[in-house]
């Protein structure tokens, strides 16, 4: 590629990042807007769902980023924005879900259920099967086959 061909790419670029975010989106205080931006990194965008916001282009994702404006510019802190999207959306809203003992077993419980299933087969390859005990007719087959072959069958000596 030639000088003016990675010229023409970083301006589509530069130009790319500047319609991603509206100018008259943004908060007027650039310290709120800073926080609101690092708050738009945390928040799922529920129709990309492994995006976040920030980098989203979804309409609910411009919708969850003027909330988010919006909570910032009315004083709540990061958790109290945490916190509102998180009632009104639900755990799955965060990227990082906060501890708690069910999203804990969530996490778990795989795992657990791979531990059993091994444990299970190394159970089985340590115990040697067990030993039928034979039917009164098997034992008496046995007993005629294990016989002298010679003897029984008519055979002159």
């Amino acid at each position: 590629m030639n000088g003016l061909g990675r010229w023409l790419v970083v301006a589509c670029a530069v130009l790319c990042l500047g319609a991603a975010s509206d100018p008259r989106e943004r908060l007027d205080d650039p310290a709120q807007e800073a926080r609101a931006r690092a708050l738009f990194k945390d928040v799922r965008c529920l129709v990309c769902q492994n995006e976040s916001i920030d980098a989203s282009n979804a309409e609910l994702a411009q919708d969850l980023r003027a909330i988010v404006r919006q909570e910032v510019a009315q004083g709540r802190t990061d958790a109290e924005v945490r916190q509102f999207l998180t009632d009104r959306y639900g755990e799955y809203v965060l990227l990082k879900p906060r501890f708690s003992w069910a999203n804990a077993a969530l996490w778990l419980f795989p795992l657990l259920v791979v531990l059993a299933g091994a444990a299970l087969l190394i159970s089985r390859w340590r115990t040697p099967p067990m030993e039928a005990e034979l039917t009164p007719e098997e034992a008496a087959a046995l007993a005629r086959l294990s016989e002298d072959p010679g003897k029984g069958r008519g055979t002159a000596s």
